[in-house]
């Protein structure tokens, strides 16, 4: 009895476990960024609208202002829909983008909200000089093979990161800066001292591009000092581009999809 006792209270453990970890995975879905909800408008009215329609209810047996759609029942659910289509339907296989993909559930999910006409991200050509003139993008960033290596590639920038979190980076948010992507600086044993950032790091030896665009390789049990930095020496745009001016910006590097 009391073998069974146990095993009936771990039972009920479980179940508040999976049920508590059902709850908070549910609680994560329906928090979306302003921005990845504006970003999936324009993926919608460049690619959905034709099937779907403004209102997303063209389709019979299919509503998305209120929510009617099959085989969606989680944000994951919904992507892998958008992305893989459904079978024997029009929906068919689409190669969207990651950030594409974010941008479309987000947007999707809360299409009842969003009035009708009201979203705009920006003019991308607009962006394109901003980033190549008053932003100074091209002074640290290289796209298709034209620009410094001294900051990040970003000639797939729009397929790796969501349009939130491009926007977060722009406005210096704190934590918007990847792990990879933090600025390093290392100590040799000479006194010789390389700033850069890295490409490659493992638990003995770690590469990156330094300051003067050289790629260096080195072993940490060369090093007196190895310090990843927290702070990003890009820009504050918030306090350089007007908020018209970072949408247009936003929307130039939203294109950047790793396609010339």
């Amino acid at each position: 009895m009391n073998s069974l006792f146990r095993l009936s209270v771990v039972g009920i453990v479980l179940i508040f476990a999976m049920a508590s970890s059902n709850l908070s995975a549910q609680e994560d879905e329906g928090r979306y960024e302003q921005t990845d909800i504006e970003y999936g408008a324009t993926v919608y009215a460049e690619h959905c609208v034709t099937c779907h329609g403004d209102n997303g209810d063209l389709l019979p047996q299919i509503n998305l202002r209120n929510g009617r759609f099959p085989n969606s029942p989680s944000d994951r659910d919904l992507g892998n829909t958008i992305r893989n289509g459904l079978p024997g339907t029009a929906m068919v296989p689409t190669e969207y983008t990651d950030s594409e993909i974010t941008g479309l559930v987000a947007y999707v999910r809360n299409i009842s909200n969003v009035p009708l006409g009201s979203v705009t991200l920006g003019d991308s050509v607009r962006g394109q000089a901003l980033y190549e003139g008053k932003g100074e993008c091209g002074s640290c960033h290289r796209v298709f093979g034209q620009g410094p290596r001294s900051a990040p590639e970003l000639s797939n920038i729009g397929a790796m990161r969501s349009a939130a979190q491009i926007e977060r980076s722009l406005l210096g948010t704190e934590g918007s800066l990847i792990p990879i992507n933090r600025p390093v600086r290392a100590v040799m044993q000479d006194g010789t001292v390389i700033n850069g950032r890295r490409l490659n790091e493992d638990t003995f030896t770690v590469q990156l591009i330094d300051d003067q665009e050289r790629l260096v390789s080195l072993e940490k049990s060369g090093l007196i000092e190895y310090t990843i930095l927290t702070t990003s020496s890009m820009p504050v745009y918030e306090q350089i581009l007007t908020d018209e001016e970072r949408a247009d910006l936003l929307a130039y590097l939203l294109t950047l999809k790793g396609l010339n």
